[in-house]
């Protein structure tokens, strides 16, 4: 008792307050007074910020708006100065994730068209809040009457109620996949900066539907193209499979009914090392001591500033036009900050998710630890490297340069045109056929979504990266200086 008298005092500043006695004062005190009153009594210590509208810690992502408010999208906190950056960067993934797209989304209209306000000037990014905004063109708020008073079943609806006593009932608030856009258009700088950086892909595809599901081997992650994944409404690379996934969804949505599926996704080339350029010209200078060279570069942090400076390379060779420096490093941390409990997070926060797997996942506890362990080897050029992939492209919570692999599992659109049982606001048991325009199956337009949220995690943890491992120089005999193409030569649009 003494305990949780204690407790009520830290943060009340009074041993008893009760609803009446908080009702009596507030119908009493004009609004501000009570702020500051409140302000007064609660130590700061014991101040907790629970926006849980912002993603990241370096690379911060805050999303706004309602699905049937006046619009939605992002604010960019923490981007890198100078990165060259336009709407179009952004627009390539909101149109894969824009409604209305094909007869088995949402019929919904809307063009999705992106602005930035801030944060760019002439094409190049300044370091500050980057500002984008999605105006909504096609709201419908009628369609959601009969769902101001009934609640859902499986929709966030009922708990938004419990929570805050109050929601937007059209179109869900934010509780709506309308929400994504922000995440889209911020991912869609993440993987900008990404290719930009190491050449990195992030690609997710439709690895089931309903009850069709994609037998494991049949793509090739080593060869998985952009194009393959586009290539029909169900953004399944196989043909064979995604006709067999569109008529699993046609079957329900003729009956106003829906189904989940599973979407897959992988990263090849995710950024394990730190890359500046040091050449602009051939050059032909020796002499340059790996230890200079990896101090110099530690202090040149501007990829302009060093572009010019002639060097040599690990074996004395010297460098020539179009070659960068990178030095090898996993992204994560362990314990708590793992790589694939980001990632996990990152994933589970999207609407509708209900499971992430992670490499050889739930299947791993069928294998022995012989048969599950990825062997090391050295390849060619020098590198560690796994003959398999069972770990996924993570081990200890830190990637080790194989390809990241990861499933996350979606379920059906809770929102469907069938009478289901359910209750009122004022907890009457009632019929509900919900009304409005709603995906039979989310998973074809959750592909962008996400590879935003990979990508928004990988460009969080590189920036984690530079600030507690680069301020010292790297172990000369850990991490050897590896060649890699310019940024420049890289195909780096979106």
């Amino acid at each position: 008792m003494a305990s949780s008298a204690l407790t009520s005092k830290s943060f009340l500043g009074s041993s008893r307050i009760d609803g009446a006695s908080l009702s009596f004062d507030l119908r009493k005190s004009s609004l501000s007074s009570v702020q500051i009153s409140l302000r007064s009594r609660i130590p700061k210590k014991l101040q907790i910020n629970a926006a849980g509208s912002t993603f990241g810690t370096n690379f911060r992502v805050t999303t706004f708006g309602e699905s049937h408010g006046g619009g939605v999208g992002c604010i960019i906190d923490g981007c890198p100065p100078r990165i060259p950056l336009s709407e179009a960067d952004m627009q390539f993934d909101l149109d894969r994730r824009r409604p209305g797209q094909s007869r088995i989304t949402t019929p919904r209209k809307e063009t999705d068209t992106c602005k930035i306000s801030s944060g760019v000037s002439e094409g190049l990014t300044t370091g500050t809040p980057i500002h984008v905004f999605v105006p909504n063109t096609d709201q419908r708020g009628l369609d959601y009457s009969e769902m101001s008073v009934a609640y859902r079943p499986s929709h966030a609806d009922a708990t938004y109620d419990m929570k805050y006593g109050v929601r937007s009932v059209q179109g869900g608030g934010r509780s709506s996949a309308r929400e994504t856009i922000g995440r889209v258009a911020a991912g869609g700088v993440a993987k900008k900066i990404l290719k930009l950086y190491a050449g990195t892909e992030i690609l997710a595809y439709v690895s089931q539907a309903h009850k069709v599901v994609l037998p494991e081997g049949v793509v090739d992650h080593e060869s998985l193209t952009l194009d393959q994944i586009e290539s029909n409404i169900a953004r399944c690379p196989d043909p064979e499979y995604a006709e067999k996934m569109i008529a699993a969804i046609d079957a329900v949505r003729v009956k106003g009914d829906s189904v989940g599926g599973v979407v897959t996704c992988i990263v090849r080339n995710a950024p394990r090392f730190q890359s500046l350029s040091l050449s602009t010209m051939d050059s032909h200078i020796y002499g340059v001591s790996k230890t200079t060279l990896v101090l110099f570069t530690l202090l040149c942090l501007s990829v302009s500033s060093i572009s010019a400076l002639p060097h040599q390379n690990k074996v004395g060779n010297s460098m020539s036009t179009g070659q960068m420096i990178n030095y090898n490093s996993g992204l994560g941390s362990p314990v708590f900050d793992k790589l694939e409990a980001e990632l996990a997070k990152a994933a589970m926060s999207l609407p509708a998710t209900k499971g992430f797997e992670f490499g050889s996942g739930f299947a791993g506890t069928l294998l022995t630890g012989s048969e599950h362990n990825d062997e090391f080897y050295t390849d060619k050029h020098g590198r560690i490297r796994t003959r398999t992939n069972r770990s996924g492209g993570i081990q200890g919570g830190i990637s080790n340069g194989e390809i990241i692999n990861m499933r996350i599992a979606f379920k059906p659109t809770s929102t469907i045109g069938k009478k289901q049982h359910t209750v009122t606001r004022d907890k009457k048991e009632t019929d509900l056929i919900a009304r409005g325009r709603h995906d039979p199956c989310v998973v074809p337009r959750a592909v962008p979504m996400v590879e935003a949220m990979v990508a928004l995690v990988l460009m969080d943890q590189l920036m984690a990266q530079y600030s507690q491992c680069y301020l010292l120089p790297i172990n000369l005999e850990l991490q050897e200086p590896l060649i890699a193409p310019r940024p420049e030569a890289a195909n780096a649009s979106v």
